[in-house]
Order: C-alpha cells, then sequence, then structure tokens
C-alpha cells in the first residue's frame, strides 16, 4: 500500500451473479491530485467509487484510506475521512431541509438532523464549509428551494463537513441543466484551487463537464482499465475513442475545458 496516499485501490475486482463488474483496476490518489473518472454507462464506474467509498467491499483486492486497509480498521472512522457525493444521496435529503443542516448532519453521515446530537461547534464548521463553496448566504434557506447549481454548492461543502482525507464525487451533474452544469464546474474549481482542499475523485461520462484543473485520468470500459495517469497523457482523442466505442474528436480549448463528438 501506498503510505502518502489518500486513496489507495488495488487490483479490485467485483463479481455480481457470476459476471464481472470489475476486473483488476486500481486507483491510487495522492495529495494535491485531481482524478477525473471517465466511462460510458455500464463502465464500472459507480461500483468502483461505492468501493472508494466503503459502502461495497471488492469480491478481491485491497483498498485503504490513509494507509488503513479496509478489513483491518474500523470501517466507521475509515468512511469518516471520505467526502461522497452522488446524485443518488442527493435525491435521498429532504426538500425542506435548511442548507446548514443538509451539510452538518454529514458529520454523522446522516439525513435527518435529529437523528443525532450536534453541538454548537458542529453547526459553525457547517457555515464555514457554506462559506468555502460561496454560498454562506443560503444557511437558512431549504435545499429545495434553490437553484441546481446552489444545491451543487452546498452538497460540494457537505463533503467537506468532516474535514476528510479525499472527495469523491459520482457524477455530481446528473439532472443537472446547462447552467446548473456550468456552475458545478466553476465550483469544483473554486475547491481545487484551494490550498488546502483535499484531493478529489470525479466520475462522469461527459468531458465538457471537465474542471480545467483536473491533473489525472482513468478510463474504464466494460469494467476494465484502458488507461490511467495524468490527464494529458490519458484524455486523448484515442482513448476516448477506445472508451466509448466510436471515433472521436477530442479539442482542449484555451480555457482548459474539453469538447468531444463524433467523427
Amino acid at each position: 500500500m501506498s503510505a502518502t496516499a489518500a486513496l489507495d485501490l488495488r487490483q479490485i475486482c467485483f463479481d455480481r451473479e457470476g459476471r464481472a463488474i470489475l476486473d483488476n483496476v486500481s486507483l491510487t490518489v495522492e495529495p494535491q491530485q485531481r482524478w477525473l473518472v471517465l466511462g460510458a454507462n455500464g463502465s464500472g464506474k459507480t461500483t468502483l467509487m461505492r468501493i472508494a467509498s466503503l459502502y461495497q467491499h471488492p469480491s478481491s483486492g485491497s483498498v485503504a484510506v490513509l494507509g488503513h486497509e479496509l478489513g483491518r480498521t474500523d470501517i466507521r472512522l475509515l468512511r469518516s475521512r471520505i467526502g461522497y457525493a452522488s446524485a443518488a444521496l442527493a435525491a435521498q435529503l429532504r426538500t425542506d431541509l435548511i442548507c446548514s443542516d443538509v451539510v452538518m448532519t454529514a458529520r454523522h453521515g446522516a439525513l435527518e438532523p435529529w437523528w443525532h446530537h450536534y453541538e454548537p461547534a458542529d453547526r459553525d464548521q457547517a457555515l464555514a464549509c457554506l462559506a468555502q463553496m460561496g454560498v454562506r448566504h443560503l444557511a437558512e434557506r431549504s435545499i429545495g428551494t434553490l437553484s441546481s447549481g446552489e444545491q451543487q454548492r452546498v452538497l460540494l461543502a457537505r463533503t467537506l463537513m468532516n474535514s476528510p482525507a479525499v472527495v469523491i464525487l459520482d457524477e455530481p451533474s446528473a439532472r443537472l441543466d446547462l447552467g446548473g452544469r456550468e456552475q458545478l464546474v466553476s465550483a469544483l474549481e473554486d475547491l481545487a484551487i484551494e490550498p488546502d482542499a483535499p484531493p478529489f475523485v470525479l466520475v462522469t461520462h461527459h468531458v465538457d463537464e471537465v474542471p480545467p484543473s483536473m491533473t489525472h485520468a482513468l478510463l474504464l470500459r466494460a469494467g476494465r482499465t484502458l488507461a490511467a495517469g495524468p490527464i494529458a497523457e490519458v484524455v486523448t482523442a484515442e482513448g476516448l475513442s477506445a472508451c466509448f466505442g466510436l471515433d472521436l474528436r477530442l479539442e482542449r480549448r484555451a480555457n482548459g475545458r474539453f469538447g468531444a463528438w463524433a467523427e
């Protein structure tokens, strides 16, 4: 295992009903790295992230957070070191919860504030996380009244509540319109440039929603690794064409954003 990695997955395999969902996939996220996981629907992205966030055990392989290996330490402590956000999690939140409660409940990985007791310091921390994502002024608003982009900034603030060692974002732009997607990209870029920001992993199948500051990429197809490494070496027209199974052209604009289209 890597002594310095925030997240270290080695030779991960996952089988369901005799079918290989993941086949020998590895991912090591070091401090200051921002990983993109890219692949078509059904490529195993969400399963890999559920394993990385300790909500799913692999069939084989090893998983470690901050050098502590799954199966050899308290999973509750490990899970508290991971900030996790997904469209599925967002859909479970009650729409009349105020934003400070949405963030604060991440302290215990809960969905409702009445499930646990919270100290004033917990609410202060939630407000600080909202401020970090530029939405402190929304603290007393119910999350259901916000725009999709504002909601995503609140959910990103939620991932920071426990000062995580790594943040995992599983297709956070799902269900967002164009405006919401662009606000999300801006929010991720704001997070990336914070000097004390944790490393993070972003899962998507759309290159046009990749923030410019991503440093590394993993391409998956049918549960297997096609390529992994620095983003400039991995996210290429040839790599994307193999990943999605059709001839694609790729452009990287002057602002660092990608665009891709079929030949």
